[in-house]
Order: C-alpha cells, then sequence, then structure tokens
C-alpha cells in the first residue's frame, strides 16, 4: 500500500463510516477506481476503530451514564425502569445477531461480498429502501419511548451491513424509521449500537491485515494502518456532529440520490470493462 492509498482511505472510513451511504462499500470502490487493487475487509474493520474511537469520545458522557445505571441495576432493582439501564439491555441484545452472523460468514464477507456487482446493486437496491422508510415512518417516537423489539430489529438491520454496499448507519437509521423513530432518535442510538460490534471486528482484524488475503489485495505497514486509523478518527468525530444536526432537520433523500447515482456509475464502469468486479 502506498501512503497516498493509505490516507485517501483513511479520509474516506471517516467521511462515510457514519453517513447511509456504506464506508466498506466506499473503501472498496475508491481502491478499486483510483489504485486498482483492494484493501481488503479488514483494513475496513481496524480503521473503523479510530472512527469508534471518535463515538466513545463523542458520547462519553452518555456511555458512561448507561453502562454506570446497567452495573448498578444488575443488583439493584430501583433503577431497572430507567432508560439508562434498558439501553444498555438493547445495545448488548442488539448487537447479537451482527456478531453472530459475522462471525458464521466471515469468509464469504472477505471474498464474494466484496465482489462490485453486489456492493453497486445493493448501494441501489437499499437507496430505494432508505427512500420507502423516509417517505412512510411517521416519525412520532423518541428514546423515551425505544422497546426491546426496537432494538432486536435495529441489530438485525444493522448485521445486513455486513454486506458492503449496504451501509450500517443506513440500515439502522432506515429500521428506526420503519419503526417510527425520529431520526435523530435512531442515529443516536445507531451511534450505541456500533460501539461493540466494531470494536470486536476491529481487534480481531488488526492480525490479518497485514496478509494479502487475495491477489491484487493491497498490505499496509504499521505505520500507515495507524495513520489510516487516525485520520478516520479525526475526520469520523466531525462527521458525528454533522450528521446529527443535519439529521435533525433533514430529511435522508440526499443519501438517497446520491446512493444511486454512485451505484449506477460504478455498474458503468463494470460493464464498459473500465474496472475489475474483483
Amino acid at each position: 500500500m502506498t501512503w497516498v492509498e493509505a490516507i485517501v482511505l483513511g479520509i474516506v472510513q471517516g467521511l462515510t463510516e457514519f453517513l447511509p451511504v456504506s464506508s466498506s462499500g466506499h473503501l472498496r470502490i475508491t481502491s478499486a477506481i483510483f489504485f486498482d487493487q483492494d484493501a481488503g475487509a479488514s483494513f475496513t474493520a481496524v480503521t473503523q476503530l479510530g472512527t469508534e474511537a471518535a463515538v466513545l469520545i463523542y458520547f462519553a458522557k452518555d456511555i458512561w451514564r448507561i453502562t454506570r445505571t446497567w452495573l448498578v441495576g444488575i443488583r439493584d432493582a430501583s433503577v431497572r425502569s430507567s432508560l439508562d439501564y434498558r439501553m444498555g439491555w438493547y445495545v448488548i441484545v442488539g448487537s447479537i445477531p451482527i456478531g453472530l452472523l459475522g462471525f458464521l460468514f466471515k469468509d464469504q464477507i472477505r471474498t464474494a461480498g466484496r465482489n462490485l456487482w453486489v456492493v453497486s446493486t445493493t448501494l441501489i437496491v437499499f437507496a430505494f429502501v432508505l427512500a420507502f422508510a423516509e417517505y412512510w415512518g411517521r416519525q412520532t417516537r423518541t428514546l423515551a419511548n425505544f422497546r426491546m423489539r426496537d432494538g432486536i430489529v435495529m441489530g438485525f438491520a444493522q448485521a445486513m451491513a455486513l454486506v458492503p454496499g449496504v451501509s450500517r448507519s443506513g440500515g439502522t437509521l432506515t429500521a428506526g424509521l420503519l419503526l417510527n423513530l425520529t431520526r435523530e432518535a435512531a442515529a443516536r442510538y445507531s451511534f450505541l449500537l456500533a460501539i461493540p460490534a466494531v470494536v470486536m471486528s476491529g481487534i480481531f482484524s488488526v492480525g490479518d491485515v497485514f496478509e494479502p488475503a487475495a491477489p491484487g489485495t493491497s498490505v499496509p505497514s504499521v505505520a500507515q494502518m495507524v495513520v489510516a486509523t487516525i485520520i478516520a478518527f479525526g475526520v469520523g468525530y466531525a462527521a458525528i456532529a454533522w450528521l446529527l444536526r443535519y439529521v435533525a432537520h433533514h430529511t435522508l433523500y440526499v443519501f438517497v440520490l446520491y446512493r444511486v447515482a454512485l451505484g449506477t456509475l460504478v455498474l458503468a464502469l463494470l460493464l464498459t470493462g473500465t474496472i475489475s468486479a474483483t
């Protein structure tokens, strides 16, 4: 891997991780178009540690309050009716689907799932699903009305993002809107829900990132991996603040149009033989 590739991919990861456009899909597409090689699923997983570090810092007070209340609630029944205690369980239970499916289909995710025909198609298909959720969702419920059913549904929606192009944040936002949550409530739970899965995925992928999985896969040095992750952290922190402000006052249709445009562009490049699908 060149330094330019490491820096560019770090920026792309930070910009797209929290937007409903698929960061893994963008890393795959950016690698194919500009660098003619694939940085690999492990590179994506490790740079996500940077963006999740941004989440931990940005939501530090919320995370500490939820964690403390959940631990107290294990032995003190008087706090179990609080939202913070229940939110602790919602995040734990909601994280199970992506953890289980990620473990079972690890090999497919790292190989067939990164085919650009798959990425471009899912970008377009799930754009229309997001558009339907934005149009149909009544957005009448806040986190105060959040229930375990919501956590489970959004947990399975997050698991769909194991396929590049679906988008973890896009899947959870879509599910949240279909459950009639406000965009801001869905986004906040989406950020919290990502922490266990992304952190564990990144930790388990650290050893794999320096080993090429297949011909045409670029391999970063330790220094490049560190720099890319730090860049992803800085850009990702800014993206969190921007997205929370944006979803509070705007629809998600701009992301729908962007996904369709990008997916169509990639399909055109594939059909003309400009880029390879694998």
